[in-house]
């Protein structure tokens, strides 16, 4: 048994170092004490949930887990909101909320250690771009963005995208942008995150690449074809994995539809169900079974 010289890494993280037990009893202790320091307005978290349809179905203790989560992730970064935006406790458990359903099954909150700011604009912002093409010509250009993840640096994020996103309609920036985060743990983006040790890499890089290549040959085929998921994840793998990462969690039933193994192999990354969990909101809930039966009908 470990003692308080030693505590073995959780199996879910391979290249985590050993770390002494006191250090993991200090780390409980600071937890209880930043909860006990930043309750959660009843009514601040009703109005999160109200805006936040993707959070239905989470059982009570999820619920709360969900919420401590976002109490010690607020606590952990540092929210920079820039002239022209001025945000309140809703509006930062609204994007704390976000950032902490993919790492609802995922242990501690040492997922999101790549960054400790997320700077906030009030709208869409221009990003200089560059890149080099086969030729070795350099080209350079502004574009408008609404989202940003580097190697090194803050997220970045536009408050019009957080505000938006939260329904189950295949889209979400917080969620995209802190996939990316996840991709860069171990390196630059490529579209392949660390995984459990119960996960294969052939595994995941079969499902991902195969539907990868079919998502390209279809735009290919017809630029203007209206594919399942949004065509920004053909871009390169590392969108691939954001955009799918934000249909798994918004639009799961139409990701299974498209491509089966994808939603499996990030269902076994993210240790949730969220397509079990649409579904038993269309059987149960009534404002769910509601509309489900009028696409329906």
């Amino acid at each position: 048994m470990p003692t308080c010289g030693e505590r073995l890494a959780p199996l879910w993280w391979p290249g985590l170092l050993n770390e002494p037990a006191c250090m993991w009893s200090f780390k409980a202790w600071r937890r209880r004490r930043t909860l006990e320091n930043n309750p959660v307005d009843p009514a601040h978290w009703a109005e999160v949930r109200r805006r936040l349809p993707i959070l239905d179905g989470l059982d009570e203790r999820e619920e709360q887990q969900l919420r401590e989560r976002a109490v010690l992730f607020l606590h952990d970064k540092h929210l920079t909101a820039l002239p022209g935006l001025a945000l309140g406790p809703v509006e930062h458990l609204l994007l704390a909320a976000q950032a902490q359903l993919p790492l609802l099954q995922l242990g501690d909150l040492d997922w999101y250690r790549g960054f400790h700011e997320i700077v906030l604009y009030p709208d869409d912002f221009v990003s200089p771009q560059r890149h080099r093409d086969a030729s070795g010509i350099e080209h350079e250009w502004d574009d408008a963005r609404s989202g940003e993840a580097w190697q090194q640096g803050p997220v970045i994020l536009a408050w019009p995208g957080v505000e938006t996103s939260g329904g189950w309609e295949g889209y979400n920036l917080v969620i995209h942008e802190l996939a990316h985060k996840l991709d860069m743990l171990e390196g630059g983006a490529n579209g392949l995150p660390p995984l459990h040790r119960d996960m294969r890499v052939q595994d995941w890089a079969k499902a991902m690449q195969s539907a990868y290549d079919a998502l390209n040959a279809e735009l290919d085929a017809n630029p203007e074809a209206e594919t399942a998921i949004d065509p920004y994840a053909a871009e390169d793998p590392a969108e691939f994995f954001a955009v799918t990462s934000e249909y798994f969690f918004t639009a799961p039933d139409l990701l299974a539809d498209a491509f089966p193994d994808v939603y499996q192999q990030l269902a076994l990354f993210y240790r949730q169900d969220s397509l079990a969990r649409l579904r038993r909101l269309q059987a149960e809930h009534p404002d769910y079974k509601a509309v489900e039966n009028a696409t329906n009908g």
